[in-house]
C-alpha cells in the first residue's frame, strides 16, 4: 500500500479545538478519517516549527489520499500538504527507468 505523510498546520480554530478537546482526540480523528477510505495510520506526531502535525499512514491509492486532503483542507482548522513517500526499493526502481526528458531550452 502506497505510504503517505502530512504535514499539518491548525489555523486559530484549528488550535482551539485540539486546545479543548486533546490531542488524542485529534489523532483518534485521523485514524478514523484514514480507516474510514481503507487506510491505516502508522503514526502521528505533534511538533514545534513550520508544521504542527505529523501524520504518517497507508492508503489503497492516491484517489483515497486526494479525498483525506480534500477533507482536511476544506475545513476550517488547518491546511494539510500531502507527501507521497517511497522506500529505498521504489526508488532504486525509479532509478533503473530510462526517461526520454528535452530540458528547457535544448
Amino acid at each position: 500500500m502506497p505510504k503517505y505523510m502530512w504535514k499539518v498546520s491548525y489555523t486559530k480554530a484549528g488550535a482551539r479545538g485540539v486546545a479543548e478537546k486533546g490531542a488524542s482526540s485529534r489523532r483518534d480523528a485521523v485514524k478514523q478519517a484514514i480507516e474510514s477510505v481503507g487506510g491505516t495510520l502508522e503514526a502521528a506526531y505533534f511538533a514545534f516549527g513550520d508544521a504542527d502535525v505529523y501524520v504518517i499512514g497507508d492508503l489503497p491509492d492516491h484517489a483515497s489520499a486526494a479525498a483525506i486532503s480534500l477533507a482536511a483542507n476544506t475545513s476550517e482548522g488547518l491546511t494539510a500538504q500531502t507527501i507521497v513517500l517511497m522506500t529505498p526499493e521504489e526508488f532504486d526502481a525509479a532509478t533503473e527507468k530510462e526517461v526520454t526528458f528535452r530540458p528547457p531550452g535544448s
